[in-house]
């Protein structure tokens, strides 16, 4: 079996590749890995975002859970980092989220955090793997009293909106703000926490059906969020993902304001109080050059990681970093939270407006943007690894690092979490990116899926 776990847990298209079989198992021996070492019952607390595919996973994993002697505490419809803070607030043991983020409905996935509010660490994922390869051979089979039993409970989502609203307590009053909360698990929190701070709301993709999460919608599609910040005549835009780890934002005019930005307009703010740790951020391989620019002017050191939200936390962690993020807007306040918070970012994003005076789009000016192109090459799961084993591949994205060298860069990723390779390429011409960009793109994908065909 190749490796189950990705950069973000177990993910696949719901009932396909990630089965109700799979998730039962995933249950049962993520719940014994977990909490084996306790010398109490063990609580696991289990949330979902809006995917028409999650009550059916759910009730799998929590049999899975209950199968080996954890209780469950079913929060229903609840976002990731409010799973994260609730775990380590220390009322369970391990928490896990039945979600796919910001990919299309008919995904779904499966992730876990420990005690203390962390992902898990590569040795645990491959400990979890290693008892369902062996078909659970060596956890111990429970019965009678010694089984788990399932709690519902779907009132916690108030304690998360309450620690965020204490955490920054911005007064809001005065601006009007636009949420596009993409049909997914922030359709309530996001709304209540900022209307509460006494922002005038309007609330879109606030309807979710089960099967329109994500759907043109949220921080992986700008253009509704865009349109109706300028039509009501709006301060800020706020956009969430599916899970709602994740923002971007627009300004009055409708210009997006994407992670890069997001991270320079707080750091700096959080620099200006003291309260930057070592005046560092962490980023990615991902980030804009301008962002890097952003940091030597700014006297702010940028630490650079590879792409994925875990490794810009085990960076953070590494050297007590108190913001990182991506550019996608997956930012981390780890002083606050142990994972991206769409809602949380929000509020200090928020908060930055208010005490500075400024408006977004004069906020967002702090940095320059090189411009971007970034192609998606849709390939297998199977190959999109193996894009370097093939010369005609390796020798373009060597002639292109050549072409834009000194001028901007070329990068090539696999995907941790879908079927694709990422082809993102900077320079000073958008129309040139933009071509080469998909060029080198179709050359993967034609040089790849030839191979299985």
């Amino acid at each position: 079996m190749s490796r189950l776990f990705g950069t973000d847990g177990v993910r696949g298209v719901a009932n396909v590749e990630l089965t109700v079989d799979l998730a039962m198992k995933l249950g049962k021996a993520g719940a014994y890995v977990l909490t084996k070492e306790n010398k109490h019952k063990p609580t696991l607390l289990v949330g979902c975002d809006t995917r028409i595919s999650g009550d059916m996973l759910a009730n799998a994993l929590m049999a899975g859970i209950c199968s080996v002697g954890a209780n469950v505490v079913f929060a229903g419809v609840l976002p990731t980092p409010a799973v994260a803070y609730l775990t380590r607030s220390g009322k369970f043991d391990a928490g896990v989220v039945i979600s796919a983020s910001h990919n299309p409905m008919e995904f779904n996935g499966i992730k876990f955090f420990n005690g203390e509010g962390y992902k898990l660490s590569d040795s645990l994922e491959d400990e979890i793997q290693q008892y369902i390869e062996r078909d659970m051979a060596g956890i111990p089979v429970v019965s009678g009293p010694d089984v788990g039993k399932t709690v519902y409970d779907f009132e916690l989502e108030r304690e998360y909106i309450d620690f965020v609203k204490n955490t920054v307590p911005v007064n809001l009053k005065g601006l009007k703000i636009v949420l596009d909360c993409a049909e997914g698990a922030s359709y309530r929190t996001s709304v209540k926490a900022i209307t509460e701070l006494g922002a005038d709301v309007i609330p879109t993709h606030v309807d979710p059906t089960g099967i329109n999460i994500n759907d043109g919608c949220g921080s992986t599609h700008l253009e509704d969020l865009s349109r109706n910040v300028v039509k009501h005549g709006a301060d800020v835009g706020l956009a969430f993902d599916g899970d709602a780890d994740r923002l971007l934002a627009v300004d009055e005019t409708g210009k997006v304001i994407d992670g890069d930005k997001l991270m320079a307009i707080c750091g700096i703010h959080l620099k200006s109080l003291g309260r930057l740790k070592k005046n560092t951020i962490v980023a990615t391989v991902m980030s804009n050059m301008g962002f890097f620019i952003m940091g030597k002017e700014q006297g702010i050191t940028i630490e650079q990681t590879k792409v994925g939200d875990r490794y810009v936390l085990e960076r953070m962690r590494e050297i007590d970093a108190s913001i990182g993020g991506e550019q996608s807007g997956h930012i981390i306040f780890l002083d606050e939270n142990t994972t991206g918070d769409g809602l949380l970012s929000a509020l200090h994003f928020l908060e930055t407006m208010v005490s500075s005076g400024k408006k977004a789009s004069e906020l967002a000016a702090v940095m320059n943007v090189l411009p971007q192109a970034l192609v998606n090459a849709k390939v297998s799961n199977d190959m999109k690894n193996k894009y370097t084993e093939y010369p005609v591949i390796v020798e373009a994205i060597e002639e292109l690092e050549k072409r834009f060298d000194g001028e901007g860069r070329v990068l090539i990723r696999p995907s941790g979490t879908e079927p694709l390779v990422r082809v993102m390429i900077e320079g000073k011409d958008q129309k040139e990116i933009d071509a080469e960009a998909k060029k080198l793109a179709r050359l993967i994908v034609d040089t790849l899926n030839e191979k299985t065909s």
